[in-house]
């Protein structure tokens, strides 16, 4: 079988049975007893919990289980929305995960939700970065490992020094925005005096800011992957993103402002937090589709590039409006 057709082969060929379930009836301290007893595999990362019938009911990060009481039981502190996959899924499937939910692994399960096994991201990657997949193979998959920030062939082999190469750039980025984005407030420090409740808000609202625009930002580029933008494209997919952020927008705003006047008292600035939320995300959303495009038609890569840049003009656009709107209005 050539290598490429190896993402298309079921995902049971790599998954891995050495690892922990756990009872949901059983406490804490017989949790622990029983995983000192059994071991816990090379990789421990989560343990599973499971029902009488040994199907899959929730999930135990190490960390909740070390620092919960030793009388809960174990379905009083698990997680119990676990992202699983099926003993259908191929390799391609997993890779999905993996870059979508950016968990360290993943059970596999089979119909009756039993788990079968494990997949290990250290262990998944290893195997992939074994695969030589051809040039068209190769384009179909790249933008998983991007979603997860590199390329296959900028990892695979690569020293320290190269690692560094790669990763400094946009940290230095993310740093220099940080930067601007501090000298802004400095501007609006006599608005922060004024109204305290706005700082109060603020590290609220550059999250909205850069979740929306890493939304749009990641829709634009899968779009890019299979059209060719144009003005018409671009205006076309400005006013919808434009609509449904308005849309978000108006929601996320809404809710925050009642619970500022509820917490606070104040009408003014709950008004003034709304509206600024609706036009951040609104100029998240043209960051978001604008910076992938523009390094599209200037041939530069938006897969890898684009984080960065959309994150650093969202979050300065975001201090801008926030303070500015705060400074007219209150």
């Amino acid at each position: 079988m050539d290598d490429h057709k190896r993402y298309s082969k079921p995902l049971t060929d790599y998954i891995e049975s050495d690892f922990t379930k756990l009872n949901k009836n059983l406490t804490v301290e017989k949790a622990l007893v029983k995983i000192r007893k059994e071991g816990v595999g090379n990789r421990i990362v989560y343990f599973y919990v499971v029902d009488e019938e040994e199907k899959l009911v929730g999930v135990l990060p190490t960390r909740r289980l070390l620092i919960a009481e030793t009388d809960e039981t174990l379905e009083s502190i698990m997680i119990d929305r676990v992202a699983s996959l099926p003993d259908t899924a191929t390799v391609y499937d997993a890779l999905e995960y993996f870059a979508t939910y950016k968990f360290l692994a993943f059970p596999v399960v089979d119909k009756d939700n039993r788990i079968i096994g494990l997949i290990d991201v250290n262990m998944f990657t290893e195997q992939l970065l074994t695969l030589e997949p051809d040039v068209e193979e190769r384009q179909r998959y790249d933008y998983v490992f991007e979603a997860i920030g590199f390329r296959l062939e900028q990892i695979k082999n690569a020293t320290p020094l190269k690692a560094w190469q790669i990763r400094l750039p946009w940290l230095m980025a993310t740093v220099a925005s940080g930067t601007i984005c501090a000298l802004l407030v400095g501007v609006f420090e006599a608005t922060l005096a004024e109204s305290l409740v706005i700082a109060f808000f603020l590290t609220l609202v550059l999250g909205l800011g850069e979740s929306v625009s890493i939304q749009s930002m990641t829709l634009t580029i899968r779009t890019l992957n299979s059209v060719d933008p144009s003005t018409r494209w671009y205006i076309k997919n400005l006013i919808r993103e434009f609509k449904t952020t308005f849309l978000l927008g108006l929601s996320c705003g809404v809710f925050v402002a009642l619970v500022v006047v509820i917490w606070k008292g104040a009408l003014l600035a709950g008004i003034t937090i709304g509206l600024s939320i609706i036009l951040v995300e609104m100029m998240a959303a043209f960051w978001g589709l604008s910076v992938p495009a523009i390094l599209h038609s200037t041939n530069l890569d938006p897969k890898i590039s684009a984080g960065p840049l959309t994150l650093a003009l969202t979050d300065m656009s975001t201090i801008i409006f926030y303070f500015g709107l705060a400074t007219i209005m209150l």
